[in-house]
């Protein structure tokens, strides 16, 4: 298909909290004839969308997929060629392990305009909502994120020895159900099983649960608490400054 006569918006919706939200993305809902929005996406920002607009659900979760990703790009296509504009809503932004990038190439090389909104994403909203700073001076000067779940609904291979830095933040998305794993790598890696790890559920929202421990015992007490998905971990020195700042 091409040479649709809408537009594509494609949006992040931030990482859980519709407050948010940015006042650019909030705009495109409010105008949006169509909304294509994903599983994590809250409903208060699909209720800000105007009488008549069009909402398709096109979410993903694990091992259970509502369409396609080459489904959702062909969707795209066509609700364009249907309506004025069009937003694709996704979680968190929409270039961080969204695989927006797919979706804008699709578009364009069908002849569609598409522009993108970044959105918070969560890697960086989950620990600061749970007061862990990813970055601090004398203790982590950088961090890196991961996604620990691929396009096989599987824990991608990743290489757990570049992940020996002490003054660094390793951050992994959608790894709740990999989490024995990831310990299990890192410590094969040579990471110290007494590195501080926390493990942060539905973060921003009112169902925010955070579990702290180490490499060694983390996927027990998370196993423990019953954590749901969505959840980002958390591993390095900042997580327990903040469990020694939380007690201040």
């Amino acid at each position: 298909m091409s040479g649709g006569k809408g537009r594509v918006v494609l949006a992040g919706a931030g990482p859980g909290d519709p407050e948010l939200i940015t006042i650019k993305a909030l705009t495109a809902i409010r105008n949006a004839d169509c909304i294509v929005y994903d599983r994590l996406v809250a409903r208060q920002l699909l209720d800000a969308a105007k009488p008549g607009c069009e909402l398709v659900f096109a979410g993903k979760e694990n091992r259970h997929h509502a369409l396609e990703q080459n489904q959702i790009n062909e969707l795209l296509a066509e609700k364009a060629a249907q309506h004025k504009l069009v937003v694709r809503l996704k979680g968190g932004d929409p270039f961080v392990f969204g695989r927006g990038m797919e979706e804008l190439a699709f578009l364009r090389a069908s002849g569609i305009e598409c522009e993108v909104v970044p959105g918070v994403s969560s890697a960086i909203a989950a620990p600061a909502s749970a007061g862990i700073a990813l970055t601090l001076r004398g203790v982590a000067e950088s961090f890196h994120v991961f996604t620990a779940h691929d396009r096989r609904d599987v824990m991608p291979e990743l290489d757990f020895s570049s992940m020996l830095d002490d003054a660094a933040t390793y951050v992994f998305l959608m790894g709740l159900g990999t989490l024995p794993e990831l310990m299990k790598g890192l410590s094969a890696a040579g990471k110290s099983p007494a590195c501080p790890v926390a493990v942060i559920s539905a973060a921003t929202t009112r169902n925010e649960r955070k579990v702290v421990g180490n490499i060694a015992d983390i996927a027990g007490k998370a196993a423990a608490a019953k954590l749901s998905p969505p959840a980002v971990i958390v591993v390095g020195k900042v997580v327990e400054v903040a469990e020694k700042v939380a007690s201040l």
